[in-house]
């Protein structure tokens, strides 16, 4: 089963950060968090990526920042297919406090704010970003690898395109005991949400009785389990209307839902549209 765990980045010696590329093997890490901030560019590939409670498709030259204890991690469509990404894993302490008091730093600062939410970057700054992570990833000397890192940082914090993943980052507010906990059960939650999703067992991963699990996990998110379970789906399902030709009812069952009414009710529910009025809407609209 996959479970949410804290990672422990290996840093080397007398460095304030890490960059290494990864093959596929890289995508088979489970939805884990770290203290380190995050940037990840995909290389190759495509999938899914689970950035705290966001879900979103991912394909070559994704890129993604992510902030402190953001539990995370990014799925391929296909096991067997070739994927590759370049990753840099820092810490904020390497600027120190006063560091960011100089007026130059303060973009940078709001950056690092801001990406405790997950930040999806868009636009030509990603090729550009991600010739100086290669740049870095070749690098022989830690001093020029800090000045490219802090060069990335001030690109991303200058541009104006890119997407906040979770908005509302409940993974934020929680002390470092309920952090874990939840993201154990959104581990849950990533692994099962489109087959067979048990309560019980969602309970049992944080080792509590399912009454006390349905009153803890509702205080902590501010959504019952199963609410968020459908959440996943729904989210699931709006990918699969506008990436794929499946039928509605092939899309319904790959979400996890096994009632097509049930399915239908719920997505015109959080949608304000049906299925096919949704998929009919997005291609009406970018075709015109």
């Amino acid at each position: 089963m996959l479970k949410a765990s804290l990672e422990v980045i290996p840093a080397p010696q007398n460095a304030s950060l890490v960059i290494q590329r990864f093959d596929k093997r890289g995508f088979e890490a489970p939805f884990h968090y770290h203290p380190e901030y995050e940037l990840t560019c995909i290389t190759e590939g495509e999938g899914k990526r689970f950035v705290g409670n966001n879900m979103a498709g991912f394909k070559n030259n994704d890129m993604v920042l992510i902030g402190s204890n953001l539990p995370h991690c990014w799925k391929l469509a296909q096991k067997n297919s070739k994927a590759g990404s370049v990753v840099i894993h820092f810490r904020s302490e390497f600027l120190r406090n006063d560091f960011f008091k100089f007026p130059e730093m303060s973009n940078i600062q709001k950056l690092l704010v801001r990406c405790s939410s997950g930040i999806e970057f868009n636009g030509r700054v990603k090729e550009m970003v991600k010739e100086n992570m290669l740049s870095a990833l070749k690098e022989k000397n830690d001093f020029k690898k800090l000045m490219i890192l802090l060069n990335i940082l001030n690109k991303l914090s200058l541009t104006k395109e890119f997407n906040l993943l979770n908005k509302n980052n409940v993974a934020a507010e929680q002390s470092d005991d309920n952090r874990e906990r939840t993201s154990e059960v959104f581990a849950y939650i990533v692994d099962h949400f489109r087959s067979e999703v048990s309560l019980n067992k969602a309970a049992q991963t944080i080792g509590m009785t399912p009454n006390a699990f349905c009153k803890y996990f509702k205080k902590i998110t501010r959504k019952t389990f199963m609410e968020t379970v459908i959440d996943y789906r729904i989210n699931f399902a709006t990918q699969q209307l506008i990436e794929t030709d499946k039928s509605i009812a092939d899309i319904c069952f790959d979400c996890g839902f096994r009632d097509i009414s049930h399915f239908y009710k719920m997505f015109t529910f959080r949608k304000q549209i049906s299925p096919s009025g949704y998929r009919k809407q997005f291609f009406q609209e970018t075709n015109y």
